[in-house]
C-alpha cells in the first residue's frame, strides 16, 4: 500500500532490514530480529537478490558467515558487497577483499563507495540483472 491507502505497484523495491554486525542495541533485541527477518528472506515470493553489506575495513565477522549460510540454505540469490572502499589503500582494499572473500566462501565481493561512488554501475547491474533475469 502506498502512503495514501491506494495499493500500487513497484518494478523494484528495496528493503533494508536490521543489520547482523554492529547494531548497537541490546542483545536481547537484536535476539528477536530472527523472529521476523527469517520468514520474510525464506517466504517472501518477490524476492529477487539479497545484498549483503560488510565493512571492507573490518575483519571478516561471523554473524556475516552465519547469513550467507543462512541465504545459501535457503538457494536465495546474493551478493556481497564491501562498503567504504575510499578509506583504504588499494593495496589494503584487495587484501581485505580477499580475505573477506576467503573467509565468507563467496568468489566475489563488490568493492562500494558511497563518497566515491566507486561501485556503483557493478551493483546497479547486479540488481538489474536479478530483478529482470531475462531483459
Amino acid at each position: 500500500m502506498s502512503y495514501d491507502g491506494k495499493p500500487y505497484h513497484a518494478d523494484l523495491m528495496l528493503v533494508d532490514l536490521p543489520g547482523y554486525g554492529y547494531a548497537k542495541l541490546s542483545k536481547s533485541i537484536t535476539a528477536e530480529w530472527p523472529k521476523f527477518i527469517d520468514p520474510y528472506l525464506k517466504k517472501r515470493k518477490g524476492l529477487a537478490l539479497c545484498i549483503v553489506l560488510v565493512d571492507s575495513n573490518v575483519p571478516p565477522q561471523a554473524s556475516d558467515g552465519k547469513l550467507l549460510d543462512f541465504l545459501r540454505a535457503t538457494d536465495r540469490k546474493f551478493v556481497v558487497v564491501a562498503t567504504k572502499c575510499d578509506r583504504i589503500s588499494k593495496n589494503e582494499l584487495n587484501s581485505s577483499l580477499r580475505k573477506l572473500a576467503g573467509s565468507l566462501g563467496v568468489a566475489e565481493i563488490l568493492p562500494y563507495s558511497a563518497k566515491t561512488h566507486a561501485g556503483r554501475n557493478e551493483l546497479w547491474k547486479a540488481i538489474r540483472s536479478a530483478s529482470h533475469p531475462h531483459a
